[in-house]
C-alpha cells in the first residue's frame, strides 16, 4: 500500500514534500466561491518532488452541478494527472445528510472530465453516500483515537459497505491528516485518467419560431459555436427565420431551417446583449 497527506492551505507547505509520503492530495476549491491560493504550489512542488498527486473539492451543499462545474474549470489543468476527489462532511455544508447530492455532483465532474472522484466521508455516514458505490472509490475517514500522531498503521476494522473496501483509508486527522492507499502507483495513476471519453450533453433546444432583424452584420455558423465555421455572412437588416433557440453558456443561439440542415446565429452576445430584433 501506499501512504499519502493531504493538504489545504492551513497545512505546513513543507507537507506536500515529505518524504515518507507516495502521494499529496491537495485541497483545490470550495463550495462555488473558494479557490485554494495555496493549491498550485503545493501542487507544484510535490509534482517536483515525485509523488503521485491528487486535487479535492470541500463541499458547501449548494447546487452540485454547479460546485462539479467549480471544481472542473479551477482544476481542468490537473485532469488526467491528478486523482480527484469531493469531501462531504457535515460542517459548513448545508445540505449534510441528502444522499442525491454527492451522486449529482461526481456525475456532473464525469461528464466534464470522464473521470469519476472518490469520496470522502467519514464512516459513520456511508449510508449518504451508498449510491455512489458502484461508480467511485471511496475514501473513508476512521480514527483509532484523535491522538494517534503517527504514521504506524492502527489495527482496527474500517466499515466499508456497501463498497467491498476502501481505496483511501484516512486514519489520522490531528496534527496531521495521514492516508493508506489501497493501490499501486500504476493503480493510482490509472484513477486519475479515468475514460478515454466524455459524454457530451445534449444542447437544449427550446422550440420556438420567429423572425430575427439583424441590427449589425452577423455570420450564419455551421454549429453553435462562435469559433465555428461560417455559413454565410449577412449585412444589417437582414431577416432570419428560426425554429429554436439555445441559451448557451455565454450566448443566446438561434436556429435557421436550412435546405441540408440547420445554420446558426447568435441573438445575445456574451454580454447579453440583443444583436438585433426578435419577432
Amino acid at each position: 500500500m501506499l501512504k499519502m497527506v493531504d493538504v489545504s492551505s492551513y497545512s505546513p507547505r513543507s507537507f506536500a514534500t515529505l518524504s515518507i509520503a507516495d502521494i499529496v492530495m491537495t485541497k483545490a476549491t470550495q463550495g462555488t466561491h473558494y479557490v485554494n491560493h495555496y493549491c498550485d504550489t503545493d501542487y507544484q512542488h510535490a509534482k517536483k518532488a515525485g509523488k503521485q498527486l491528487g486535487i479535492y473539492h470541500y463541499c458547501e451543499g449548494g447546487n452540485p452541478e454547479k460546485e462539479a462545474q467549480y471544481f472542473y474549470h479551477n482544476t481542468k489543468n490537473y485532469i488526467g494527472e491528478a486523482v480527484p476527489a469531493v469531501d462531504w462532511e457535515s460542517n459548513e455544508n448545508r445540505s449534510w445528510g441528502d444522499k442525491n447530492w454527492v451522486k449529482r455532483f461526481v456525475t456532473e465532474f464525469h461528464s466534464l472530465s470522464g473521470v469519476w472522484c472518490l469520496i470522502y466521508v467519514q464512516s459513520s455516514a456511508l449510508n449518504q453516500v451508498a449510491n455512489c458505490s458502484k461508480l467511485c472509490g471511496l475514501w473513508v475517514a476512521c480514527y483509532p483515537s484523535m491522538n494517534w500522531k503517527s504514521w504506524n498503521v492502527p489495527n482496527m476494522n474500517v466499515p466499508t459497505s456497501p463498497w467491498k473496501t476502501y481505496t483511501i483509508w484516512q486514519f489520522t486527522g490531528d496534527n496531521m491528516d495521514r492516508n493508506l492507499v489501497n493501490t499501486t502507483v500504476e493503480g493510482w495513476k490509472k484513477l486519475a485518467k479515468g475514460s478515454k471519453t466524455v459524454a457530451k450533453k445534449k444542447p437544449n433546444w427550446v422550440k420556438k419560431s420567429g423572425e430575427f432583424v439583424l441590427g449589425q452584420a452577423l455570420e450564419i455558423h455551421k454549429e453553435p459555436h462562435i469559433d465555428s465555421p461560417a455559413i454565410a455572412k449577412l449585412p444589417k437588416g437582414s431577416v432570419v427565420k428560426y425554429d429554436a433557440t439555445l441559451q448557451g453558456p455565454k450566448r443566446l443561439w438561434l436556429r435557421q431551417p436550412r435546405s441540408k440542415g440547420y445554420g446558426y446565429i447568435v441573438g445575445k452576445d456574451k454580454y447579453g446583449k440583443l444583436l438585433g430584433k426578435l419577432k
